[in-house]
């Protein structure tokens, strides 16, 4: 992702971030100065940069003609999730009371938000977690299962040979599938499918005992396959 497209994560338009990367790489400048060095045209730039002092990023200074200041990012972009820190906080606080469970199978599509639902299972997990995955994909959610350890949480983990964590039970295989993540979390909800780095990926997820009992035996079966290849080098 392009420092451009980052800025707009932030809220701001492709021509707002284009000015204010502008304004960032020249300093302060006039409209027709960000508009040269940006590429955006007069009139759009005029409007990005009317855009940048009401979302914070940018200040206009004293004098004739007009100049622009570019506010530091990391002051604008704290200012931006400080606001959005309290402002969920709030919407989680007043959610409407939602009138029945989600009682399907549901496809979460993309690497980020499959990670971030992955990321909120070990986050609600209350008694122990069941994941596979290659060493790498695990990596990812390190902390998260460092976390559930250091709560004596169960976590046990079937990933290649090399991955270790303190204090979980481990498994490892060299027959784990590149891209595949396997997640329960309390024998509740279970997620499942491709996590590789790509937009195409995605994954099941579900609360549905069935689902969940059938991904249990699979995960079992692993386990038992494991632990005879283990007792059989030992021989």
């Amino acid at each position: 992702m392009s420092y451009i497209e980052d800025l707009m994560q932030f809220g701001l338009t492709r021509q707002e971030a284009a000015i204010y990367y502008a304004l960032l790489s020249e300093g302060m400048m006039t409209g027709y100065e960000a508009a040269k060095v940006s590429g955006v045209s007069r009139s759009n730039a005029y409007t990005a940069l009317a855009a940048l002092v009401d979302k914070g990023a940018a200040h206009v200074a004293e004098g004739t003609p007009t100049h622009y200041v570019p506010v530091d990012p990391e002051e604008f972009c704290g200012s931006k999730l400080d606001y959005l820190k309290l402002l969920s906080v709030r919407l989680v606080e007043e959610q409407p009371r939602r009138q029945r469970e989600d009682d399907a199978y549901i496809t979460i599509s993309g690497f980020q938000n499959i990670c971030q639902r992955a990321a909120r299972m070990l986050d609600q997990a209350q008694y122990r977690i069941y994941m596979t995955g290659t060493a790498a994909m695990l990596e990812l959610f390190r902390e998260k299962l460092e976390e559930l350890v250091g709560r004596q949480i169960k976590v046990v983990l079937i990933t290649e040979p090399g991955f270790e964590l303190d204090e979980a039970i481990i498994y490892h295989s060299s027959h784990i599938e590149a891209g595949q993540i396997g997640l329960i979390s309390d024998s509740t909800h279970v997620l499942t499918g491709d996590l590789s780095e790509s937009d195409s990926c995605s994954c099941l997820y579900s609360g549905k005992k069935n689902l969940i009992d059938l991904f249990k035996q699979s995960l079992s079966r692993q386990i038992q396959l494991i632990e005879l290849g283990a007792a059989e080098e030992r021989k």
